[in-house]
């Protein structure tokens, strides 16, 4: 059990961000056999596939380790991914972070291969600069084309935890994070199989990061140089690769017309324009012409995945077809 004692300054300095960098390195644990619930299985068999061309990833996978009953299994070096230092950074800022780390902290007590260790120690520069680009290119391949959906949860959650903090304060806010999170006379109590003890933030706060492949476990950062962090899983993490209706909007089709606003519906998961087309009975030239519609006018996004081109909504897709429905757009997430 970790006791993290927060006083006056870290509760006042206790906010929230989301890291695109820490769900890559995330997820690549679910892909590495850490899901035994099944709870991102459609995720993970589609990833696998993408992931399937001759790519080389071993940068990047060699420093995410998964359980093994050791003492220091399961940790991952805290250089691959540094907490955030604003509320949404994109994964560009993260890479340059990375990027820039110093050689005084490329050292971890995770089970990494020494070799891989070895290499980032002899030569920094370039051996981050190349797991820089595995992480982009898994990005690109795994995470991209999903980001919309991902992002539409972790905000949804960050919404619900500012309203708690009003509400109620900070013992409200924690009351509820999960389970192996407790808040009591100042000190957040913190479950974890091997470490124990008190921390103090020393009035640096605390970031507090939902994550959506973290689940069921509670990650945290309490060690120097790094932001003390909690990485957590949001509420409704289960429903998040489940099938969403795709119930055509007359108030969406009134402004982009009936093909368009059937496309951009459909696009509740990352789909070809073939498949689109069978789903909607348009021909594969109409929705390739209204998905360029839809890509210019920033709706749509579309990301390669081996020979395929596959097409997702953006944030503003999903923020138009979340207001159409409802009548009122969502409220944006407060950092």
């Amino acid at each position: 059990m970790i006791e993290i004692e927060l006083g006056l300054e870290d509760v006042a300095r206790t906010r929230f961000a989301i890291s695109p960098l820490w769900e890559v390195v995330a997820s690549i644990r679910v892909l590495k056999g850490v899901d035994a619930h099944g709870l991102h299985r459609t995720w993970a068999d589609r990833a696998r596939q993408q992931l399937a061309a001759e790519v080389d990833l071993s940068p990047l996978f060699d420093l995410v380790p998964v359980p093994t009953g050791s003492a220091h299994s399961g940790r991952i070096p805290g250089f691959i991914c540094p907490p955030p230092t604003t509320p949404l950074p994109s994964l560009d800022m993260e890479l340059a972070t990375v990027r820039a780390t110093p050689s005084a902290l490329l050292h971890t007590t995770a089970e990494v291969p020494p070799a891989r260790m070895a290499a980032l120690r002899a030569d920094p520069t370039a051996e981050l600069g190349r797991l820089a680009d595995a992480i982009e290119m898994y990005w690109e391949l795994a995470l991209a084309p999903y980001w919309s959906r991902i992002l539409t949860l972790l905000e949804g959650d960050i919404r619900y935890r500012a309203g708690r903090l009003v509400e109620g304060g900070a013992q409200h806010l924690f009351a509820d994070l999960d389970p192996q999170v407790t808040w009591a006379g100042g000190t957040l109590h913190v479950a974890h199989r091997t470490a124990h003890g008190a921390r103090q933030l020393a009035g640096r706060g605390l970031l507090l990061v939902p994550s959506a492949f973290v689940w069921p476990r509670v990650f945290s950062v309490l060690t120097e140089p790094w932001l003390p962090s909690l990485r957590y899983p949001p509420r409704a993490v289960g429903t998040l690769w489940q099938a969403r209706p795709a119930t055509v909007s007359d108030a969406l089709a009134g402004v982009l017309g009936r093909s368009r606003a059937t496309l951009l519906t459909e696009l509740t998961a990352p789909v070809s324009t073939t498949d689109l087309a069978r789903r909607t009975g348009l021909t594969p030239g109409g929705v390739s012409q209204h998905l360029t519609a839809l890509r210019t006018a920033g709706l749509v996004s579309a990301h390669r995945a081996g020979r395929e081109v596959l097409y997702a909504r953006t944030r503003a897709g999903e923020i138009v077809v979340e207001a159409a429905s409802t009548g009122s757009p969502p409220s944006t997430a407060p950092a």
